[in-house]
């Protein structure tokens, strides 16, 4: 599709210069638009591949350079205009106006917000020297620079799939690690209670300790640099270095008066349509309808995993270009997997995890590889992996047809046959 064929499309602004944003502008180009597109990111650096942040770069295995997710070459070959190093700060739908914080203002006849998420702070978070957040490159370089003495004591809080990703990181580079969690056990948001016990095993084999059920009351510090984190119930837990990874919040802010409707992300329609014409979001700032799901109470859902973005930032532009061109958008529907690599495990999950859940684990054991079904209301809705690929994997096109408990437990018994 040419320009000329996308009826009045003829400059695409793509906010945000992460994996979802990238994709949309690849995607754009693949369909044929020949028009401009100018990509405006917060930060300096061109798109580059997140996951290893936790892992590879900051261990110190991987070179900065090895994370593009697109080589210098390859990269120019889209001709995009590049506005990177300067934040979106307000939009005007009806003048079709994005204002920058360098004081400049970009015209579009197309928008793609692909803005992401920040990490979340804690209430009265003191500046001090080793607290840090991990969510670009520059954090991941301070903190590998941080830890790669192997004589740090490394204290995480928060026990998600960052936190603990951080925490093997760390503990396999020698460091002291304990890692504190309010609720009664990890990744209880991503797994249930069950399956997150069953994952925190990974981290007490490998001598992380892992705390849960506490309070962390404040952070002290001497002289500038953190010492500790003090726990509610008066205990002192002596750190170096203190990981602050209690989650992420949709960057949404600057949309506040813009028109579109905000609520933990950006509302989209089920083609991912952010309710003005020329206006769609993609990535983890995006909230949508998600057909894979439907009938469920949390259908409408907001995913900040890597195949995701990927995904969702092709569609968001496909569809801007067959609105464009006088057809119709198509809807969004997708089953979201992620993969956390902790220590020797590799942790997968496709699907959702719902508080109800009913878990049927039908491969290996809790205490080492398994794999796990979660069922609700007579449905599959996720299957667990712990170093066990080949058991997880075969069940997305099951979720994405909706098939029944009985469905997937007939499959599991298919696998693990003989």
């Amino acid at each position: 599709m040419t320009s000329q064929q996308s009826g009045a499309l003829r400059h695409v602004v793509v906010v945000g210069a992460s994996l979802a944003g990238l994709r949309a502008c690849e995607s754009l180009r693949e369909e044929g638009f020949d028009g401009t597109i100018t990509l405006v990111g917060a930060e300096h650096e061109i798109p580059y591949d997140r996951p290893p942040l936790s892992k590879k770069v900051l261990a110190g295995e991987w070179e900065v350079e090895r994370i593009r997710l697109r080589k210098a070459d390859d990269f120019e070959s889209l001709a995009l205009a590049l506005r990177l190093g300067v934040r979106a700060t307000a939009l005007d739908t009806h003048a079709r106006t994005l204002s920058l914080d360098d004081g400049t203002t970009v015209v579009y006849d197309g928008l793609i917000l692909a803005t992401g998420a920040s990490p979340r702070r804690l209430p009265d978070q003191p500046l001090l020297a080793g607290v840090v957040e991990l969510r670009t490159l520059a954090d991941s370089v301070n903190l590998r620079d941080r830890i790669a003495g192997d004589t740090a004591r490394v204290t995480v809080i928060g026990a998600g799939f960052i936190g603990l990703e951080v925490a093997a990181t760390a503990r396999a580079l020698g460091c002291a690690v304990t890692v504190l969690e309010g609720a009664p056990s990890p990744l209880i948001r991503g797994l249930g209670v069950e399956m997150g016990a069953a994952v925190a095993g990974v981290h007490a084999r490998n001598g992380v300790h892992l705390r849960c059920g506490v309070q962390v009351a404040s952070l002290e510090g001497e002289g500038g640099q953190v010492t500790g984190v003090r726990l509610g119930d008066g205990s002192l837990v002596a750190s170096d270095v203190v990981v602050v990874g209690i989650g992420v919040a949709p960057n949404t802010q600057w949309l506040v008066g813009s028109g579109l409707t905000i609520g933990d992300g950006i509302v989209c329609d089920a083609t991912l349509s952010a309710g003005v014409p020329g206006v769609y979001a993609a990535g983890d700032c995006a909230r949508w309808p998600n057909a894979a799901f439907a009938g469920f109470d949390d259908q409408e859902m907001r995913v900040e995993h890597w195949t995701n973005a990927a995904e969702q930032g092709a569609a968001a532009a496909r569809n801007l270009l067959l609105v464009a061109g006088g057809g119709e958008a198509e809807p969004f529907s997708s089953v979201p997997f992620f993969w956390s690599d902790q220590f020797d495990s590799r942790i997968q999950f496709v699907g959702r995890a719902h508080g109800d859940d009913e878990v049927h684990v039908f491969a290996g054991s809790t205490d080492g590889a398994f794999a796990a079904l979660y069922g609700y209301q007579g449905r599959l809705r996720g299957v667990l992996g712990v170093s066990m690929p080949r058991m997880v994997m075969p069940f997305r096109a099951l979720l994405a047809a909706n098939a029944t408990w009985a469905e997937a437990l007939a499959k599991a018994a298919s696998l693990t046959a003989g």
